[in-house]
């Protein structure tokens, strides 16, 4: 884990030097300049280390607004980088075919301050649509039928959210729009499949009372994701349970028609406190004449295709901000939607409800999804 983040770290800074040097190229400025960038960018890549040493002592205000600083700038560094990139290629592109053409390749290029302020600019407005395309959240329906559903219930609908990320960033009156479009759908079954909480959960007032307001007939369930290690384990399966939910860690139930099982995120067993039993084993236990809800915080299948009829994921994000959704497809290629398995087993994994870091979503908006399960000639 801490080489993880340690390679973060190498890759952030030198998206920072990268911007720097672009920027003094174009622009030329001088000592003072240089050295009032330097320590701006210097602090912008210590902001995350920063802000969780601030939400430790408690400086709510200091870190609060040290995260929309830094993880905005975040997006904006990230968005200018893939943009002057993009140039950067298509420079080489016409150098060489220039080169092979025998002719200069000059009247062709930009100049050096047009390669820094058309991605500059391209990522500023990205940002400020990105900012309030993340607060309108989408509803994503999905209607599945089946034949494992009793007589007596035509259609059951199920309410998901997940990779909310309560925290710094996403607040009460985020998590009031998104319970809102909750409570509207009038759920039988209510879920979180992780990432419920971000990283920093040390002032949740009013959020699990939000949560709390949704009683489904058949229940409210959650499981863990990778933040609710990353933010303490017990504290973040404490808020979860005050927010009205029962959390399955590894474990199967019958809910009202259906089966649902839920598993811990695998961050748990890289941390050493946890040691589930193997998933093919508790989704064989289970009835195959009911219809099994499967939750699992990762889009990852492995062998259990077959042993459930519907999988619920998130975590992906879709990248949150493209052109991210490439390295997100990299890990996860079964990235965002509907995927139809083997042996009859449907995967869906959602874009996420909130934000991590940046409080921005481009081409990829925040949802909540809403299933039908339709009994099959009814």
């Amino acid at each position: 884990m801490s080489l993880f983040f340690f390679t973060i770290f190498l890759v952030y800074g030198g998206m920072h030097l990268y911007a720097f040097l672009r920027a003094r190229i174009a622009l030329g400025f001088g000592a003072v300049p240089s050295f009032a960038l330097t320590g701006f960018m210097v602090l912008m890549t210590l902001a995350p280390f920063l802000i969780r040493l601030f939400e430790q002592h408690e400086f709510q205000l200091a870190a609060r607004v040290l995260s929309y600083i830094a993880y905005i700038w975040m997006a904006v560094l990230f968005l200018f980088f893939c943009g002057s990139l993009a140039l950067d290629v298509l420079s080489l592109v016409i150098r060489f075919a220039g080169w092979v053409g025998g002719k200069s390749a000059s009247p062709y290029l930009l100049s050096v301050r047009l390669a820094f302020f058309i991605p500059a600019g391209l990522a500023l407005v990205i940002c400020v649509y990105g900012y309030f395309d993340a607060l309108n959240i989408r509803t994503e329906r999905l209607r599945i039928e089946t034949t494992k559903l009793p007589p007596t219930i035509n259609r059951l609908t199920i309410v998901q959210i997940s990779d909310v990320h309560l925290g710094l960033i996403v607040r009460n009156s985020r998590l009031k729009t998104v319970m809102d479009i909750v409570k509207a759908e009038k759920p039988d079954i209510f879920l979180s499949t992780g990432d419920l909480v971000d990283a920093q959960i040390n002032d949740l007032r009013g959020m699990a009372e939000l949560l709390r307001e949704v009683k489904a007939p058949y229940g409210n369930y959650a499981i863990t994701g990778n933040h609710e290690y990353y933010a303490g384990i017990e504290d973040a399966l404490a808020f979860t349970r005050q927010a009205g939910f029962t959390i399955l860690r590894g474990q199967a139930i019958t809910a009202g028609p259906i089966n649902i099982a839920g598993v811990d995120d695998p961050t748990g067993l890289q941390l050493k406190v946890d040691r589930p039993e193997p998933i093919t084993t508790l989704l064989a236990k289970l009835p195959r004449d009911r219809f099994t809800l499967f939750l699992r915080h990762r889009p990852d299948v492995d062998h259990t295709a077959g042993l459930f009829d519907l999988q619920l994921s998130g975590h992906t994000h879709k990248g949150q901000i493209y052109p991210f959704t490439y390295v997100s497809k990299i890990a996860y290629p079964l990235n965002a939607g509907r995927f139809d398995l083997p042996g009859g087993s449907i995967l869906y994994v959602s874009r996420g409800t909130g934000t991590w870091g940046p409080p921005i979503r481009f081409l990829s908006p925040p949802q909540v999804t809403v299933i039908e399960l339709i009994r099959k000639g009814a």
